[in-house]
């Protein structure tokens, strides 16, 4: 185009999908601030070229006709371009199956993991001979993996809805309140996986580990911890003005600032798991007591549990950048797969497989089977039975019983004893009587009255 005032060559003024742009001499690029949409950089801008004879730049469409081009490309997240000419050159229909059947796999492994963590906190709270350190610490793991589960289902669900349906609305900040708390959950999650491990390192390698004394610390270290380390991220997103790049947030450079803590968690973690096996192995040929046992049982479940939580974030620290499309199936199935079953593993590993738990629920559920199972001691040719109270009450049943099985039971967590040390409950010491033979002394557990037996 020729200027009439000074016959110099320009581009005339025109306008794309997203800016418009204003005449530009020949052989100059016209730039502007990149257009304020979801997934662009808040502080890059755009250019368009304006060539030698007076025409904006053009580029062959889809169609093969030549059409106006910007230079969008820095305002677009690095990564997030990368995906696009990734997708481009394996064919965008092949990468939207992928990524339609990924959300499937989302989808089944965050309700799957969203049932199991509900049924073990159940199954915690329930039952009063699993209330003790070990399980504190596992039932706050299922919290903050329950939390992280919750509020990564409500964005997915909001996602799937229409424009005209969302619930995360921008205008009150719902979707940045609820991305801001599931980093939060994520975050206390891999905290308190590392204090699973190191519950577990002090317990067998420290010679006198005071659990009552760290345990109220290890509270704070996995939900205050990580409240700080999002408050500062998050402190860093708006003072840094990030608005449309919520959208994709781990993309950006801040994300490090909880991406870091996380992975230094997990490498510590597989330190202490090293370590762990490492006494283990040398105590188990010095001792089979019970306690080793419940030791070894936790750590091979930690053993299973932290490759696999490893596994889930190394995954995603890859490189993604792949030519075929089964390579990049693989690698969005596997590790959506870790990530999005992380809570049923917890569940099934801590819980449902958990000795003292199956135990409980026999117990509770099936008395009988759990009673045969029970190492008991066969009385035969007891006809009296005496309960003798903590205030000298004297219960006596006369019935003969030509068989009585006295067993034991297990032993009692310190919250246990604390209610059984209620002053109404009425036991304390039984002795048996009139037996020459036997004068035995025995003393309450608290778990109901304690029988005192004479024999025929």
């Amino acid at each position: 185009m020729l200027s009439p005032d000074n016959l110099t060559v320009n581009c005339a003024e025109t306008c794309d999908d997203w800016l418009c742009w204003p005449v530009t001499n020949a052989g100059q690029n016209a730039s502007q601030p990149c257009p304020q949409v979801k997934g662009t950089l808040e502080n890059a801008l755009a250019f368009k070229f304006c060539t030698n004879n007076g025409s904006w730049e053009v580029k062959r469409g889809s169609e093969g006709k030549p059409v106006n081009f910007t230079h969008y490309e820095a305002c677009l997240i690095p990564q997030l371009q990368q995906l696009t000419e990734m997708c481009s050159a394996l064919g965008e229909g092949e990468c939207g199956g992928i990524a339609k059947h990924t959300r499937i796999i989302e989808m089944v492994g965050l309700s799957l993991s969203l049932i199991c963590l509900v049924v073990s906190l159940y199954i915690f709270f329930s039952f009063r001979i699993l209330k003790n350190n070990r399980t504190k610490i596992h039932k706050n793991l299922f919290f903050a993996t329950l939390f992280q589960v919750l509020f990564r289902l409500i964005k997915y669900i909001d996602q799937g809805l229409d424009e005209n349906n969302k619930f995360l609305s921008d205008a009150y900040y719902l979707h940045e309140v609820c991305t801001v708390l599931m980093e939060y959950s994520k975050t206390a999650m891999f905290s308190w996986m590392f204090i699973e491990g190191l519950y577990l390192h002090n317990v067998i390698t420290v010679t006198v580990f005071q659990e009552y004394v760290y345990i109220n610390l290890y509270i704070w270290c996995g939900w205050v911890t990580p409240a700080i380390m999002t408050a500062i991220w998050l402190s860093v997103m708006i003072i840094e003005h990030v608005k449309t790049t919520w959208e994709y947030y781990y993309f950006l450079p801040y994300y490090w600032i909880l991406e870091g803590p996380r992975s230094f968690l997990i490498v510590i973690n597989f330190l202490f798991l090293l370590n762990i096996i490492r006494v283990l192995v040398v105590k188990l040929r010095e001792s089979r007591s019970s306690d080793i046992e419940q030791v070894r049982k936790a750590v091979r479940a930690a053993i299973f549990l932290l490759p696999l939580m490893g596994t889930a974030h190394i995954l995603f620290l890859l490189d993604y950048q792949y030519t075929e499309l089964w390579k990049l199936r693989l690698w969005l199935y596997t590790s959506y797969f870790f990530n999005t079953f992380q809570g049923f593993f917890v569940a099934v590993l801590y819980c449902f497989l958990n000795g003292e738990v199956q135990s409980a629920v026999k117990n509770k559920y099936f008395p009988r089977d759990s009673l045969r199972r029970n190492t008991c001691t066969s009385s035969r040719g007891f006809s009296s039975l005496t309960v003798v109270g903590t205030y000298g009450r004297v219960y006596h049943v006369s019935d003969k019983l030509r068989w009585l099985k006295c067993c034991r039971r297990p032993p009692q967590s310190p919250e246990e004893k604390e209610v059984d040390e209620k002053p109404d409950r009425p036991t304390s010491i039984t002795m048996v009587e009139s037996v020459p033979m036997i004068n035995k002394h025995t003393e309450s557990n608290g778990f109901g009255d304690q029988h005192i037996i004479s024999e025929e």
